[in-house]
């Protein structure tokens, strides 16, 4: 009986949204939210997926006791509690859920924006100990005020949509898209330099990294102009914290609106809480009943695409490709870890210089998984790392691998498109070309010999010159020892000259046969290989 895969949910997800899992007959999922760190380090040997929200930190340690990991799921956007290169490196998919909770988001943003407009908690703490001095809390109005937006991803386009709703002019800071993205937007594009001097409101949505980190910080808070109102419902950290208590302290800010924290849950210490001008929120972005379905239900569909060898829709550490590209591309990903396997067996032990050549319709795309897929088919069986298309280019690099990619639209008249793979090492060269022929793959080249058999079952080979009875005699021995020849395929540079012979067969021979194959003295090399 095969045995289900092994789902461990250590955070709190929405059950509805994990129902595609728990509906799965191939899956067993494991709810246990608040998992202690060893806990989850001692358990995570057994499981092939890991589903986590904001409070697990899936570390190093998590993940290298992860033997069968292949996919961590984050309920969510942010990443920075996954150690993603350590994840890489093992070969573990890291997938998030990046439009799941959009909407949350951005509302929450507009709700802060208007609380700090209005000073609506301070009110509302004002009423509840009894009193009534409305004159404390005059507030402003944001009609014709100035919104700058710190990123213009897809957050920050749904909080600039709301703004520009309630007739504010909407600028922003983004190094990573063209004035013509953002004014199709109706955004006008700034540097930040100018957005800090212009705008009313400044609100950030940005990851964080080490070129955000403290991106907001006293020096840049003296650019703002005063009375500026500060948001940050993107990731704790990218505001200098202390930097901003003294600037609302000291009047030039008017107020701020804060969800995220560089420490989560906030310390008790923290100079935020000692300042009534500062709206505070637990990280609350993302928390309403519908995102929290659409995030788990998010991560769940594709870690059940992955477990499946499917796809992944929102890959973080692989690249991402359109659907309708993988729809072309998932055949020859699959060609090209065979040929991949193919040189190894063939002899390419040593790492040296890879070539990879698409050639036809083929070039059109994006070779990151083809490549991989080659170094797969290589190193697979020769490292002790389980060598995958996430961590293959690494494992590659690391081993002294050059790769080389080449592109070119011009067709093979025998086929609409190929793939070539060609390892130079130790002075020895191998090279394979392959197609994919009715959906399936196919050797269709070695060493310059045209050749056309599927690449799939046990393979002899043997090079050769070209003349009468070698084909006899091999199949001779094999039929001898009761082995059936599933096809023959030979190729040659012309009569009586340097030929290529390609036997399937159902059965694998023996070491005995293959030891007298290869004594024949009119071969060449002989060669089994198993795709």
């Amino acid at each position: 009986m095969v045995q289900p895969f092994r789902i461990l949910v250590s955070d709190a997800l929405s059950e509805s949204g994990l129902a595609p899992l728990q509906a799965a007959s191939n899956m067993q999922v494991d709810y246990c939210p608040g998992l202690p760190a060893d806990e989850l380090v001692a358990r995570i040997g057994e499981y092939d997926a890991l589903l986590v929200r904001s409070a697990t930190t899936v570390t190093q340690e998590v993940i290298a006791a992860g033997m069968k990991l292949r996919v961590i799921g984050r309920a969510g956007v942010g990443v920075d509690n996954i150690d993603i290169d350590a994840a890489t490196e093992q070969g573990v998919m890291v997938v998030n859920a990046p439009t799941g909770n959009v909407v949350a988001a951005a509302e929450h943003t507009i709700a802060m924006l208007m609380a700090l407009a209005r000073n609506i908690p301070q009110a509302n703490a004002h009423v509840l100990t009894g009193q009534w001095k409305r004159s404390q809390f005059v507030g402003a109005e944001v009609r014709d005020k100035t919104l700058g937006t710190v990123g213009l991803g897809r957050i920050a386009q749904e909080v600039a949509r709301r703004a520009q709703g309630l007739g504010m002019n909407v600028v922003a800071y983004d190094p990573y898209v063209t004035e013509e993205y953002a004014n199709q937007r109706g955004v006008k594009l700034l540097d930040l330099a100018e957005l800090l001097a212009e705008a009313d409101f400044i609100t950030f949505h940005v990851p964080l990294t080490d070129q955000t980190r403290n991106l907001l910080n006293a020096e840049r808070l003296a650019l703002t102009k005063p009375g500026v109102r500060i948001l940050n419902v993107a990731r704790g950290g990218v505001i200098d914290e202390q930097a901003l208590v003294d600037a609302v302290e000291s009047g030039h800010v008017a107020g701020a609106a804060l969800d995220v924290y560089a420490v989560e849950p906030l310390p008790a210490e923290s100079p935020l809480r000692t300042c009534s001008k500062i709206i505070l929120t637990p990280h609350l972005g993302g928390s309403t009943v519908e995102a929290q379905e659409k995030v788990a239900e998010d991560v769940a569909v594709q870690v059940l695409e992955i477990l499946n060898d499917r796809p992944a829709r929102y890959a973080v550490n692989a690249p991402i490709i359109p659907p309708k590209d993988l729809e072309f591309l998932i055949p020859y990903i699959d060609l090209a870890e065979r040929l991949g396997r193919f040189l190894r067996q063939l002899g390419a032990q040593g790492m040296g210089d890879l070539e990879v050549t698409a050639q036809g319709r083929l070039a059109d795309f994006d070779l990151t998984y083809i490549s991989a897929g080659v170094i797969k088919g290589l190193l697979a069986d020769v490292v002790d790392t389980r060598v995958n298309l996430i961590n293959a280019l690494h494992l590659a690099e690391r081993r002294g691998l050059n790769l080389v990619e080449r592109k070119t639209h011009q067709e093979e008249e025998r086929y609409e498109n190929l793939l070539t793979a060609c390892i130079t090492s130790n002075n020895t060269r191998w090279m394979v070309r392959g197609a994919v022929l009715n959906g399936e793959p196919h050797i269709v080249d070695i060493n310059d010999l045209w050749i056309d058999f599927p690449a799939c079952g046990n393979i002899l080979l043997t090079s050769h010159q070209d003349k009468p009875g070698i084909v006899g005699y091999v199949g001779t021995l094999l039929g001898q020892a009761d082995i059936n020849i599933s096809f023959m395929h030979v190729g040659r540079r012309g009569p009586r000259t340097e030929a290529i012979m390609a036997l399937g067969t159902d059965e694998t021979p023996s070491s005995e046969i293959l030891a007298q194959i290869s004594a024949w003295d009119h071969l060449n090399w002989m060669k089994l290989v198993k795709l």
